[in-house]
């Protein structure tokens, strides 16, 4: 009797959740939720057996987690390049027009949500993981605190996997009563929706996150060729269809200008939402067209985010200091008087190199006006001549290192001085900070003021240094504790077990970035390859270029280089992409590309890393590129489109049945 009706209220609640938060149509009044509710929690308590994962009290929260557990994304979360003009964004249409052979190419065009991206996992209707994009390749598991967000639904009428990713916000209205109940609090206030809602969202008790009243629209469903789906407008339908909450402000647009006119519009009228927004994305709609238009290493090269031009006020320019970084480049900076730019408050800003300040005519003592690039990065636009006074001073490059005194260099036809001295203090700090940062090794608890303070006290110059560390060393030092340096060691022990592509990032060699170090992990699998190779062989992966293949291979041919290296093998760094895949692999799937559709019985995740592993290229679309597909039960539209290309169909067992036959070397 008590599974009966526990089974009716959570269909009772989850329907009432869905009327009243997606489709803000409440059709029992409070007092009615509220007794069904309490009912559901009783019934729950009374027989811990009664409670699933995805009953309607989870959304309470009330789970605390030791910490994040990282998630490897099935598929890389991209981030958008850019356009801050219309301009920008007619070429964005050329470009799109020269890469693919559809007449008729038509765009979606929706509100770029001032949030925190976020992917979702169902298997047999369920909710069964969610995480944060992270560095588009590996993010955290914050299902726990996902579950409280009651426009996320727990189930959904749909057996297949389903991956599903969305943006998580703050409304403006939820976010001032937030800051007003801090403020009466003593407590420090938020800057902005966003940052409110990503720290929401990290918190490790759910029950913290559950009281923020946080929001999500979803925005792609990543497998949609699975469903049949093949446009992005379509793909949004089925998303409502299935109780997810999408943002109605969207348009399907044939012509970019349309695209540009929706653009001007919600320009106009972003200051009348409820939440903040910094843009419209715009998308391909045609979902079969974007496998070949393809990506970059960054970003898809279907998408692009229109920025809106960015907040802009005046201050103070009060003077103008520079920073070193770790290749010696010379960064001048403007210090201001701190004012409030876009939710947050700004006191420096890049003034990029001299001459950006010589032709803009900067002077210290100049009222300025200051932006966020892209609502991020903070930036001086121009002074205000007409206030200027007889009391500022021209600009003056300094022709020495502020740290080292060593003479700078320009190296010809660059606008950026850098300083060539290889022991500059100020270069050596910012490599190490680099190296331990999030995106590189991510040794927690060793960031800038903890590195400062280790080479102002002589005990760390190299990268090699950080691995010889030991507690007798930092102890003594001042603000460490015997808690804080075993938990420094023990990151610096965990750091080593990081993937090739982390290291090779953190390594801080010219034009290789986290993106890029990923696509040379992957295709090259160990340092030791990579160090081998020649600029012929590299520019035969399609992201990597001449100019990153030039300086890949200058950085292994130098012998100072070779010895880091190896010292950092000797230290037991992993020097793989994964330890277990570290042997070279070849299969008839070997430089293939393969379509999975259908119902199989292996988990599609574990198809796709398993063809992965064998050097296969795994995409979501049947296209002339395509060489196999692998088709279960329920195959549909795939498998049409397959027999008409001429392309060979394979069924599950076949695929198990040359998958035995690797050859390993």
């Amino acid at each position: 009797m008590n599974l009966k009706r526990v089974t009716e209220l959570r269909q009772l609640i989850h329907q009432y959740n869905h009327d009243y938060h997606v489709l803000d149509m409440p059709t029992v009044s409070d007092a009615v939720y509220d007794s069904l509710f309490k009912e559901l929690m009783t019934l729950e308590a009374s027989d811990p057996k009664l409670k699933l994962p995805n009953s309607p009290t989870e959304r309470v929260g009330g789970v605390v987690l030791s910490g994040f557990k990282k998630v490897t994304h099935t598929s890389a979360m991209l981030s958008l390049s850019n356009a801050f003009s219309t301009a920008d964004l007619r070429d964005f249409d050329q470009r799109i027009k020269k890469l693919t052979t559809h007449a008729n190419i038509s765009y979606f065009a929706e509100l770029k949500i001032d949030g925190l991206a976020v992917t979702l996992h169902y298997e047999d209707g369920q909710f069964i993981k969610g995480a944060t994009r992270g560095d588009g390749i590996v993010g955290e598991d914050i299902t726990q605190n996902l579950k409280t967000i009651k426009t996320i639904p727990l189930t959904i009428d749909e057996t297949r996997p389903l991956e599903v990713r969305g943006e998580v916000f703050m409304s403006k209205s939820v976010f001032d009563a937030l800051n007003h109940e801090r403020s009466q609090a003593k407590e420090a206030l938020f800057a902005n929706p966003r940052n409110a809602a990503a720290g929401s969202l990290r918190q490790l008790d759910s029950t913290i996150a559950a009281k923020r009243k946080l929001a999500m629209y979803a925005y792609s469903l990543v497998n949609a060729d699975d469903l049949g789906i093949t446009t992005h407008a379509a793909s949004f339908m089925h998303l409502v269809g299935l109780g997810f909450n999408v943002n109605t402000i969207s348009a399907t647009c044939q012509t970019i200008e349309e695209v540009i006119q929706f653009t001007q519009h919600w320009e106009e009228k972003r200051n009348q939402l409820p939440y903040d927004i910094d843009g419209i994305v715009i998308k391909v709609n045609e979902l079969n067209e974007r496998t070949a238009i393809g990506n970059t290493v960054k970003s898809p090269r279907w998408a692009i985010a229109y920025k809106f031009p960015a907040s802009e006020v005046t201050t103070k320019l009060e003077d103008i200091i520079f920073t070193i970084g770790r290749t010696g480049m010379v960064t001048p900076n403007a210090v201001l008087t701190p004012v409030s730019v876009a939710g947050t408050t700004v006191s420096r800003a890049t003034l990029h190199n001299e001459d950006y300040i010589m032709n803009k005519d900067i002077r210290i003592g100049d009222d300025v006006i200051i932006r966020k690039a892209g609502d991020i990065i903070p930036e001086v636009v121009a002074p205000i001549e007409n206030l200027r006074t007889d009391a500022t001073q021209p600009f003056k490059m300094i022709t020495t290192c502020p740290k080292c005194h060593h003479t700078l260099v320009q190296p010809l036809g660059e606008v950026d001085h850098y300083c060539p001295n290889p022991t500059c203090p100020a270069k050596t700090v910012a490599t190490l900070i680099h190296f331990a940062s999030r995106n590189a090794m991510n040794i927690d608890g060793l960031g800038e003021k903890i590195i400062t303070q280790l080479f102002e006290a002589g005990l760390l110059f190299t990268i090699p240094d950080i691995y010889g560390l030991t507690a007798q060393q930092l102890l003594p030092l001042e603000r460490m504790a015997e808690k804080k340096v075993n938990n420094l060691l023990h990151a610096i022990v965990e750091s080593k077990k990081q993937p090739l592509d982390k290291l090779l990032f953190g390594l801080g060699i010219r034009h290789i970035g986290s993106k890029v170090a990923h696509t040379l992990a992957k295709v090259f699998q160990t340092m030791d390859r990579l160090s081998q190779l020649t600029v012929n062989e590299l520019i035969q992966v399609p992201e990597i270029g001449e100019k990153i293949a030039i300086s890949l291979v200058d950085y292994f041919a130098d012998p100072q280089n070779q010895a880091l290296i190896q010292t950092l093998k000797d230290f037991g760094l992993n020097m793989e992409m994964t330890v277990q895949h570290a042997l070279t692999t070849t299969s008839p799937f070997t430089d293939k590309t393969i379509v999975l559709t259908g119902a199989l019985q292996i988990p599609r995740s574990e198809a796709k890393q398993l063809l992965e592993t064998v050097g296969a290229k795994v995409t979501s679309s049947i296209s002339k590129k395509t060489d196999y597909l692998i088709a279960g039960p329920g195959a549909g539209s795939k498998l049409e489109k397959a027999e008409s290309l001429g392309i060979t169909v394979l069924t599950e067992d076949d695929l198990i049945n040359l998958l035995g036959r690797v050859h390993t070397t």
